[in-house]
């Protein structure tokens, strides 16, 4: 199994934050046959996403995205390629937003995992 971690820091505020993670979600469950639920919260939201071989959640805060995906074996062997599609989508989302360049991005490398993935 691999894990996926990245982090991106911006400046849009909470509410902008939860317009580019919807748009994000939207996307992924367009293009990549993504289920996602969007709970929310008081001071941040997350947005679960899941289907075969998927699972990870997308913390939305005013000041910060931060997305954790496990993949199941058969996916993790492309896990970089993943990574750094998720980490375009994203990018694209936050400079559409007007986000780009005001914050710095940091992604933090893909890691393999043993045990099972985590429970929602």
């Amino acid at each position: 199994m691999a894990d996926i971690k990245i982090h991106r820091d911006h400046t849009l505020g909470l509410t902008k934050a939860r317009k580019v993670a919807l748009q994000w979600a939207e996307d992924v469950e367009k293009n990549f046959d993504m289920e996602c639920t969007i709970l929310e919260g008081e001071t941040s939201d997350t947005v679960e996403f899941t289907r075969s071989g998927v699972k990870g959640a997308l913390v939305v805060a005013a000041d910060h995205f931060q997305l954790e995906a496990k993949l199941g074996f058969l996916l993790g062997a492309f896990s970089k390629t993943i990574e750094a599609e998720i980490e375009k989508n994203l990018d694209a989302l936050l400079a559409k937003s007007g986000a780009a360049g005001k914050a710095a991005a940091k992604a933090a490398p893909a890691k393999k995992a043993a045990g099972k993935a985590a429970k929602k």
